[in-house]
């Protein structure tokens, strides 16, 4: 499954940094009521909190994405939890390679129905990576009979 996060990963980091690329020119609404384009750069992070602080956002990004993808290589999954990790990944190391080129990530998209924090492709993917690895664990797994049968034994 490490193949799945990989290619998942590489997909996002290569069309979040391809979309952040594309001049955008004036602000505008694409869909009128729900979504605009407004380019703007995060010093920060996450909501635009921590900034001013890019001297420890830059390492403790770079840090946490070495260290994640460490981790994953020793995991083993399935293929839904490969592709929510896989999103994860490609989000960080969008955002990363944004901040290592122009020293802030740049966002695009704003949802114009509520006040909220300009985000992009790399964002999106990092929201709903955590979101479909919060449904996975929070979801009781179908196991085959026999995984439990070992245990059942002991008693």
């Amino acid at each position: 499954m490490r193949q799945t996060v990989g290619r998942w990963a590489l997909a996002v980091t290569l069309l979040d940094l391809a979309l952040k690329t594309i001049p955008l020119g004036a602000d505008r609404v694409l869909v009128p009521g729900l979504l605009a384009l407004r380019q703007v750069g995060n010093h920060g992070v996450a909501f635009g909190l921590m900034q001013g602080l890019s001297v420890l956002v830059l390492p403790l990004t770079a840090l946490l994405v070495l260290l994640g993808g460490l981790w994953l290589q020793k995991q083993a999954m399935g293929r839904f939890e490969a592709m929510a990790y896989g999103l994860l990944l490609g989000g960080a190391v969008g955002n990363l390679v944004d901040r290592l080129v122009h020293g802030f990530v740049t966002d695009y998209l704003e949802l114009v129905f509520v006040r909220f924090a300009v985000f992009n492709l790399a964002d999106a993917a990092l929201t709903l990576g955590a979101a479909l690895l919060i449904v996975f664990y929070l979801i009781p797994q179908r196991r085959p009979a026999h995984a439990h049968s070992d245990k059942n034994r002991l008693r």
